[in-house]
């Protein structure tokens, strides 16, 4: 994972998110992409004179965000010694992206070209790192999403977690995951019972990745009622998992918007870091 993207903003969860990039980094010797994440510009149509000040009123508004978030990024890597990127490998570097367009669209598609995209886990909160930042990502993007806990942690991918439900989602964040595997000093495929659809047991998972040299438990609970999601939090709680790898929406967003979803319960109580992907 040589190529991180770390959208920046200045909200309360921010120091975490280039905390968790940085240790993600520093493991793969990784190039961090910095840019200054703003919702888009109201598309304002002038009519008068209030309506023009308004327009003008956010413009300046959104010049300043850029201009905190570049300080942010910027101060965080001096702190940390790393190195600007000089375009050659050699060590964590980081380069910031001048004049990125507000807007998810664009993060949507600039992260189809990374190996992996730093997001702090989204809240209620105006100023907070948004859901539609993630799905974009998770979308548009194509790629994997490393979603960074509200608490720092001091590491990260030594007790991996593979919450499997045999989906294709699912499979595609394990062949992602893949590079973070070596590291680990303890793997569990976990599944619980009344949350697969048909496809692979975890048992055919944890065999197929010993192949590749992994040492890996197989691990299968029942969730007793309780929602999926929070049968596999507790479980990688209770065995100290400083990574949990999960597919995303399995089942449709609106659906898990109504119902609930393992995804779902996963994005809002999740104090570990999460590996995700579509």
């Amino acid at each position: 994972m040589k190529t991180v993207l770390l959208p920046t903003a200045p909200h309360d969860q921010m120091g975490q998110t280039m905390e968790t990039a940085l240790l993600l980094a520093r493991r793969f010797d990784s190039y961090i992409e910095g840019f200054a994440l703003r919702p888009p510009l109201a598309e304002i149509v002038s009519v008068d004179m209030v309506m023009g000040l308004t327009w003008a009123a956010d413009e300046r508004g959104d010049a300043e965000g850029e201009t905190l978030a570049r300080q942010l990024f910027e101060s965080f890597m001096s702190d940390n010694a790393v190195l600007r990127d000089a375009g050659a490998p050699g060590g964590p570097c980081h380069r910031w992206l001048a004049d990125a367009p507000p807007g998810d669209d664009f993060i949507g598609s600039h992260s189809r070209i990374f190996d992996v995209t730093v997001l702090g886990k989204p809240n209620q909160r105006a100023a907070g790192p948004r859901m539609t930042t993630l799905e974009a990502v998770l979308f548009e993007g194509g790629r994997p999403v490393l979603l960074a806990p509200p608490e720092p942690v001091s590491t990260l991918g030594e007790t991996i977690v593979i919450a499997w439900n045999g989906s294709t989602e699912t499979a595609h964040v394990v062949a992602m995951a893949m590079p973070l595997l070596p590291f680990a000093k303890r793997i569990v495929v976990l599944t619980v019972e009344g949350a697969m659809v048909p496809g692979p047991t975890g048992e055919q998972l944890a065999r197929s990745l010993q192949r590749h040299g992994f040492s890996v438990e197989s691990v299968a609970m029942t969730s007793e009622k309780r929602n999926p999601g929070q049968v596999i939090l507790d479980y990688a709680s209770g065995i100290g998992c400083d990574l949990l790898v999960k597919g995303a929406y399995t089942q449709s967003r609106i659906r898990q918007m109504i119902f609930g979803g393992a995804t779902s319960h996963i994005l809002a109580n999740a104090t570990m870091p999460v590996f995700m992907a579509h």
